[in-house]
């Protein structure tokens, strides 16, 4: 076993392009070092429906240029095969570690293989990628980002020409076409080729920004902005400028890309600690909202002034602000969200008259439903613009919901108020999530199977009236590893991580409120149940 690692080791190292990654290899084989070659070579990073995602270093099971290289062979395999064979592949790339090399990387392998391959001009925002593949005409696009990851990590997320990120069966059949390649050296990669973009590209996707505002509508409402270490500011400032809004106050420490992200334990808004330089910065200059992007700027969070400081709204109730605003707008089209998300939005379509769609977890899914006008999940992702970015996009999200504050400001009103509004007309409808990070897989799968064997039969005292395990697939979903929990004016949704090493369980509970004065009463009964459901469900789950 010993001899047998060290020499699929060596065989690794013989083919790294990197001269990083092999010095790194070749220490680990020098030293024996049999644990750490062992978690690099037990087997290959998976490609699927989220591309690939890990930590960068030598060997298989890590981010390198030799696993993406190989990613990116494969992905040109299988446009090949579906006789794709003239057109355009678009790259785009974040700041982090390793970002642009992996692009240049895909740019050439996609040359090599006879295929048009185009890189976007710098490091900028996904949607711009998602944004550029349908305004090209390209037949597939590539983001190299690891979206909020930790700083060790890369990713490698696919588009094919629609401008969604690719679902099932096309990961399996990309996936197959990778483990076919037997060696690095079969990989033509010619060093020069392919384009690179101008702001042609940027300048038609800011162009596109400006349509998802009202013409006339005021444009007053001044925030503060943190780009959290990602690529975000430029783009966002620049849309800001393009509307009329105020100048964002930015958030100095965050402002520039920095892959290190030294100001945060997690890069992303929703970690406990993210946002308290922006709240500091929001105290000392006391504006209507603060909004932060994630490092890639798909995401959009959205905190206010609650009492006497600031707080992060959740996903769910930016998502249905704003649906609110954009059915006051007169939106027609179909309103999407995912499983886990609030059901608030479907009493807001109904009530609206307009089309409702639930769909899996993944704006991959979201961005596939018929007629989308608009689509969010809970995870600060939101698609105020389908004809022009399917995907989440962080920008635009930003720009709808800050004519939103600015409409209300006119009134004298705030986001708060239209929450209330939205609770005393819809119900309280109060979501959280029990989320457990693990370093053992395997805790996930014991906890799963847990509640397959021994399935709950109510939580915080409120029977269970349906159990459904999402691995059967339902009449309007397809199979998918998760557990659903229908309660007497409640909901729990349990599934693992598709992205990271977590479980992850997403809870709803909705309390009738008659009136804005019975308000209170409504939110300390939701939080005593939310906090009852999770005390009850870690216990069933052995989490």
């Amino acid at each position: 076993m010993h001899d047998d690692l060290i020499s699929r080791a060596k065989t690794w190292l013989a083919e790294d392009p990197d001269q990083e990654t092999r010095d790194e290899l070749a220490k680990l084989i020098d030293a024996g070092d049999v644990t750490e070659l062992s978690a690099r070579f037990s087997g290959t990073l998976q490609f699927g429906t989220a591309g690939l995602r890990g930590e960068l270093g030598a060997g298989p099971m890590r981010m390198n240029r030799s696993v993406v290289i190989r990613a990116a062979a494969g992905l040109a395999a299988y446009l090949k095969n579906k006789g794709q064979t003239d057109g355009v592949v678009v790259i785009g790339y974040d700041a982090r570690h390793k970002s642009a090399d992996f692009a240049r990387d895909t740019a050439a392998v996609m040359t090599g293989a006879g295929l048009r391959a185009a890189v976007l001009p710098r490091p900028l925002p996904t949607p711009v990628l998602a944004f550029a593949i349908r305004h090209l005409g390209a037949v597939a696009g590539v983001e190299v980002t690891a979206s909020h990851n930790p700083p060790r990590d890369n990713g490698y997320k696919v588009y094919l020409g629609d401008g969604s990120q690719i679902v099932p069966p096309a990961d399996a059949e990309i996936a197959a076409e990778i483990d076919a390649i037997a060696s690095l050296n079969d990989v033509p990669r010619p060093e020069s080729g392919w384009e690179t973009l101008d702001d042609a590209v940027l300048e038609a996707y800011l162009a596109r920004t400006d349509a998802v505002l009202s013409p006339a509508s005021p444009r007053t409402a001044r925030t503060v902005y943190t780009a959290m270490h990602g690529v975000g500011k430029d783009v966002l400032l620049a849309a800001f400028g393009r509307a009329g809004f105020p100048e964002p106050v930015l958030v100095a420490e965050q402002a520039e890309p920095d892959p290190d992200f030294p100001t945060v334990a997690f890069p992303n808004p929703e970690e406990p600690g993210a946002m308290d330089l922006a709240f500091a910065q929001a105290r000392a200059s006391d504006p209507d909202l603060v909004i932060a992007n994630d490092p890639d700027a798909d995401r959009c969070a959205v905190a206010v002034k609650d009492g006497a400081d600031w707080r992060m709204l959740r996903g769910d109730e930016v998502g249905a602000l704003l649906a609110a605003h954009l059915v006051r707008r007169g939106a027609r089209g179909t309103f999407a969200e995912s499983i886990v998300s609030s059901s608030l939005l479907g009493r807001i379509a109904e009530k609206a008259g307009l089309p409702y769609e639930e769909t899996l977890t993944g704006f991959k899914w979201i961005a596939r439903v018929d007629g989308l006008r608009y689509g969010y999940e809970e995870a600060l992702g939101y698609c105020v613009d389908p004809e022009g970015v399917r995907d989440k996009d962080g920008i635009t999200a930003a720009l709808l919901i800050t004519e939103l504050a600015s409409q209300l400001k006119s009134e004298n009103r705030t986001l708060l108020d239209l929450l209330d509004d939205l609770a005393v007309e819809h119900g309280l409808h109060a979501t959280d999530q029990l989320s457990v990070r693990v370093q053992d897989l395997s805790l996930i799968a014991d906890a799963m199977r847990r509640l397959r064997e021994q399935p709950p039969t109510e939580l915080a005292g409120l029977p269970i009236t349906r159990a459904e395990d999402l691995t059967r697939g339902t009449d309007r979903l397809p199979p998918t590893d998760g557990l659903r929990y229908t309660l007497d004016g409640a909901r729990v949704i349990v599934r693992p991580s598709g992205t990271e090493p977590k479980l992850k369980c997403y809870l709803e509970v909705v309390v009738p409120v008659a009136t804005h004065t019975g308000l209170p009463a409504a939110r300390a009964r939701a939080a005593e149940l939310l906090t009852t459901i999770k005390r009850d469900l870690s216990a069933a789950a052995g989490i």
